[in-house]
């Protein structure tokens, strides 16, 4: 089996949900990862694994939200797995978070890997069909928040925020989760 099918199998398998519906996308994300015959392309019609991060200051009190292009959502940064990422959906987030923010990013040092998983449904535009993201989430941190900078082809902005004025853009359930699990790992950590 080739390693990052192995390594992205290895990672769904420890991931430990925290609801009903993480726990239906992990079981769904674990049969998708074996049916789909490249889960890490967006050339899979169908749909396709993702990485995104929820990016906290050093001092885990504020949090970037970015104004998603597409989507007109206030959302965490995230995206397309590439070739270069190697299969591992941590370099996937990683890439992505500085991509959208500017900002040297890391993973935080004792937040679960990945903090949570989340299948959602892209709308069809005029270039592409309706798909999946498959999204694998994490917890980084901005190592120089002051360079905040959002990427004009991905979004329309990007804002430090504290963790209430987050929740409250929070426009789902499970993007609320996913904040929830967030500013409790930055607390516990």
């Amino acid at each position: 089996m080739n390693p990052p099918l192995t390594s992205l199998y290895e990672l769904l398998a420890r991931h430990v949900p925290t609801d009903d519906k993480e726990r239906e996308d992990l079981a769904r994300m674990r049969v998708l990862a074996a049916e789909l015959a490249r889960p890490f392309s967006r050339g899979q019609e169908r749909g396709h694994f993702t990485g995104s991060a929820v990016v906290v200051d050093p001092a885990g009190e504020r949090v970037v939200m970015v104004h998603h292009g597409k989507l007109k959502r206030w959302l965490q940064p995230g995206g397309h797995a590439e070739a270069g990422d190697g299969g591992s959906m941590e370099a996937t987030a990683l890439r992505e978070a500085r991509e959208e923010t500017g900002c040297r990013v890391r993973l935080h040092a004792s937040a679960p890997r990945p903090l949570d998983v989340d299948i959602h449904t892209i709308p069809a535009r005029k270039d592409e069909l309706e798909h999946l993201h498959l999204d694998v989430r994490y917890l980084v941190v901005a190592e120089d928040p002051e360079a905040l900078a959002h990427d004009p082809g991905e979004s329309s902005g990007a804002q430090w925020l504290t963790w209430d004025e987050a929740l409250a853009r929070a426009d789902e359930a499970p993007l609320r989760r996913l904040m929830e699990k967030a500013r409790a790992a930055v607390r516990a950590g």
